[in-house]
């Protein structure tokens, strides 16, 4: 019989030589079933209660080769997934030569595909004594899986064996179908079989079409909303030169690129086939990319520029402090997307919309589906870089929420000697003007974004986090409108709050 541990050194290529001549002990032996069936027949074997493979005659023929034995050998195995090791990134297969490795044999990294293996189980299916592949009448095979994965996009692949020991998952060779409680395998060889999961955001048609409508006319309003934002930005410049207005502007100037690609991305795939994809589909999904990565590179600077305010101090001379800031602003997003074009990720993303009557495809032009490495490229500048940012601008917030709470708390005790009447009328109005001015602040910050991850949790998650980002900037035009009549009020009035003051007039 097989055992795991005598394939624990030699791993995957052990099972290889070993799985077509192991023997039963016993009538009975768990997660294995060996058959010895005629060429002439089809085979059928069920290892496990989640797991079965059909064989057609026509393979077994072609696993017979020349030998002269009456019946086919069947063997169908359940290992475990860890004793498969994923080829890293930096360690391409290699040849090995007499006198050791040699160049690789591959021009380019293979395409590795990505997810976790169901039940952390792999199907060894082996029969006859030939390699088998190419097979016109491909085998069968089925993975059950429970009803909370229903969720998930399931995906066949077959282990590509390396010559160092390593190898990956691979999809040639397979179709995958999802009957709603097994995954069902076409494939046209004989190999280590599995089934790779990701987690699928799914909602119900209904609740998908409310969530595009509420997307669309958000943007559209955050346009409208963003062009009076940097009119009034302009004018306030003009009036009240200060730093903070110009970082306020160009964080609106990419809040309106964000949102008006964004439209211009899903307007023109309307207008396009399902298939077509060229240069304009391209150059939308960088300006797409590059306003995003250029809306969160200025919300870090709306948060630096706090910092500097808050925790430096407001008496700091930085020489021509806003271009260095634009620099970093508009040049990093650049040079990212840049280099994104070239190494050509930009094209149509095609995302699979289930529902109960039928399967479609939403299309948007964006990192497309066709890279190798897109989910690299997503996680890292759409993922990993924002949870950055708002981690540390969340901190930001807190230590302005702590400023004003230390300011609040030491102007109570000098007016404690006042009336009990109009202390508390007075703390009741900085107490909500201290509030809306946290609540815009967080706006600024680009907090809303964080609320990313509890769309995962409930569907009024997802319409809150729709909601909020589709609108930003519609609040950037309130913290405008904030900052305008903050300003009318200064100048109006010769008397001012000295701890508001500290505040508003660098414009937070």
């Amino acid at each position: 019989m097989l055992r795991h541990g005598d394939c624990r050194q030699h791993q995957v290529g052990c099972y290889e030589d070993k799985i077509r001549g192991c023997k039963l002990r016993g009538r009975f032996a768990p997660n294995i079933r060996v058959l010895q069936v005629s060429w002439s027949e089809e085979a059928e074997a069920e290892p496990t209660l989640q797991h079965r493979v059909h064989i057609p005659s026509s393979a077994l023929l072609r696993s017979r080769g020349a030998s002269s034995e009456k019946t086919a050998r069947v063997v169908a195995h359940v290992i475990s997934s860890t004793y498969f090791k994923l080829l890293t990134p930096l360690s391409p297969p290699q040849r090995k030569g007499r006198m050791g490795p040699v160049l690789p044999v591959l021009p380019e990294p293979p395409v590795q595909r990505q997810g976790t293996v169901l039940g952390g189980l792999v199907l060894a299916v082996k029969a006859g004594n030939q390699p088998v592949k190419n097979l016109t009448e491909p085998i069968q095979l089925s993975f059950k899986h429970n009803t909370s994965q229903q969720k998930e996009k399931g995906e066949c692949v077959f282990w590509q064996a390396t010559n160092d020991g390593a190898g990956f998952w691979s999809t040639e060779g397979c179709e995958t179908k999802n009957t709603g409680t097994e995954f069902i395998c076409s494939c046209n060889h004989l190999s280590f079989f599995a089934v790779l999961v990701n987690p699928v955001l799914s909602v119900e048609e209904r609740n998908a079409v409310a969530l595009s409508y509420i997307t669309y006319i958000g943007s559209a309003f955050s346009i409208f909303f963003t062009v009076l934002s940097l009119i009034i930005y302009i004018c306030l410049q003009r009036v009240r030169p200060e730093k903070a207005i110009g970082v306020h502007l160009h964080l609106t100037a990419a809040v309106f690129c964000l949102h008006l690609g964004f439209l211009l991305c899903s307007f023109w795939i309307w207008n396009t086939k399902e298939s077509e994809e060229g240069w304009v589909c391209q150059g939308l999904g960088f300006f797409l990319h590059w306003s995003l990565l250029a809306t969160f590179c200025w919300t870090a600077l709306e948060g630096f520029h706090l910092y500097l305010l808050l925790v430096r101090v407001f008496n700091i001379y930085i020489r021509k402090y806003l271009l260095k800031l634009s620099l970093v602003g508009w040049g990093i997003p650049t040079l990212i997307a840049v280099v994104c074009g070239i190494l050509g990720v930009y094209g149509k993303y095609s995302v699979e919309v289930i529902d109960a009557s039928n399967n479609s495809t939403a299309q948007i032009c964006w990192l497309s589906s066709k890279f190798p490495h897109r989910l690299l490229v997503s996680y890292v500048t759409t993922l990993a870089f924002p949870c950055l940012v708002v981690l540390c601008n969340s901190i930001m917030l807190g230590v302005v929420v702590v400023k004003l709470w230390g300011l609040r708390a030491a102007q109570q005790g000098i007016e404690s000697s006042s009336g009990w009447k109009k202390m508390n009328k007075e703390k009741a109005s900085k107490l909500w003007k201290d509030s809306a001015t946290v609540l815009g602040l967080s706006c600024v910050l680009g907090l809303p974004w964080g609320l990313a991850s509890i769309t995962y949790i409930s569907l009024p998650g997802i319409y809150i986090f729709t909601i909020l980002t589709s609108l930003q900037g519609v609040f950037l035009f309130l913290w405008s409108l904030a900052l305008t009549y903050k300003s009318r009020s200064d100048n109006n009035s010769s008397v001012r709050d000295p701890s508001s003051q500290k505040v508003m007039t660098t414009s937070f």
